[in-house]
């Protein structure tokens, strides 16, 4: 399996609260993030990591080359507008193996079992083009809301706003096949801007997307949910 990580945010909500380590070292668990997401990728299956940090990263620069993994890790050093914009930019890297691959951003928090049960299902998967990370723990201040298929949690919308019998929000992870890498030129093209964007697109486009439902995912976004991953891990680990 390919990972890729978009690691490219500024964190500006990070450091208007008082925390001025770059986003990707904030630690959680004694782990700054970018080493957990490593260290979790290295446990299913990690063929190979690539990473887009953003221009003014020179830390998060220095900690990715002290690190020595037993597969290839790709860095790409550019600043992006958005989401969408650092996935495309490491799309080339994406394009060789057997076609599959997991995206993430670098601040979801999540029960680690779920993650290995994740990646294992999409593995086996040979008729959907996207299986998305999904949670009806919804703490979050722009959640992406999932429209499903009550019977088949099939993907059939995105909505920025709740709505009546709203239950998941996507959690921020991603694993998407060729089918679904092929479209980013033309998703570019057209002015997709932010992950959320392209995946309403890949529905619209009439691709198999799926739902995967987490139990609970929580992004670092503020110091307050610094404090709540690290509960939320001190209590798997009781």
């Amino acid at each position: 399996m390919k990972y890729a990580l978009i690691a490219a945010g500024q964190g500006s909500r990070l450091i208007s609260d008082g925390i001025q380590v770059p986003k990707p070292l904030v630690k959680v668990g004694g782990e700054p993030l970018l080493g957990r997401l490593l260290r979790i990728f290295l446990n299913n299956n990690a063929d190979s990591v690539c990473i887009i940090i953003n221009e003014e990263m020179s830390e998060v620069r220095e900690y990715l080359e002290q690190q020595q993994l037993p597969v290839p890790l790709q860095v790409v050093v550019k600043s992006t507008p958005d989401s969408f914009h650092s996935f495309y930019e490491l799309a080339p890297y994406l394009k060789a193996g057997d076609g599959k691959f997991c995206l993430t951003t670098v601040d979801p928090i999540f029960r680690e079992a779920e993650f290995a049960n994740y990646i294992a299902t999409f593995q086996a998967d040979d008729k959907d083009d996207a299986l998305m990370a999904v949670t009806d723990y919804i703490d979050d201040e722009r959640p992406l809301y999932v429209r499903t298929d009550p019977d088949d949690l099939r993907i059939t919308g995105y909505a920025s706003e709740s709505y009546p019998g709203a239950r998941y929000i996507s959690g921020g992870i991603y694993c998407m096949n060729q089918n679904a890498l092929s479209l980013l030129p033309d998703a570019m093209r057209k002015g997709i801007s932010r992950m959320r964007g392209f995946q309403q697109y890949l529905v619209d486009s009439g691709l198999q997307v799926q739902a995967h439902p987490f139990s609970k995912v929580i992004d670092i976004d503020h110091a307050a949910d610094v404090e709540k991953a690290e509960c939320f891990l001190k209590e798997l680990n009781i």
